[in-house]
């Protein structure tokens, strides 16, 4: 826990960086400061947000996007067999893939799919 400890502004450029908006602002003021959060993406047209989410997926994940589009009803369990990596990290990435917006769950965690948004 103490690893996190003085890192939030490092960690809020890159959850803004990940998702593809525009940077925060920190400003100080008086005796504290401010943080100006834009909800404005970077990329305006369509192609250069896909080149971008590209360039940021490791091959782990490419995989792992690849596999759910071969089986939408797979399960972490089964990911992780497929993919070669513990439960624990296929669950991180599918997180990071969440996120992004690249995947999302439809329906409970039983008896429910993987949707791959195509837009992102």
């Amino acid at each position: 826990m103490i690893e996190r400890y003085g890192s939030g502004i490092a960690r809020i450029q890159t959850i803004c960086a990940d998702y593809g908006i525009v940077a925060p602002q920190f400003r100080e003021i008086s005796n504290g400061f401010q943080v100006i959060l834009y909800k404005k993406k970077i990329f305006e047209n369509q192609k250069d947000i896909e080149k971008d989410i590209e360039k940021r997926l490791n091959s782990t994940q490419r995989l792992i996007i690849n596999t759910i589009k071969g089986n939408s009803h797979i399960t972490q369990k089964e990911l992780s067999l497929s993919v070669g990596i513990n439960e624990k990290n296929i669950r991180n990435n599918i997180s990071k893939l969440k996120g992004m917006g690249i995947i999302v769950r439809v329906g409970p965690d039983k008896g429910g799919y993987w949707k791959i948004n195509e837009n992102e």
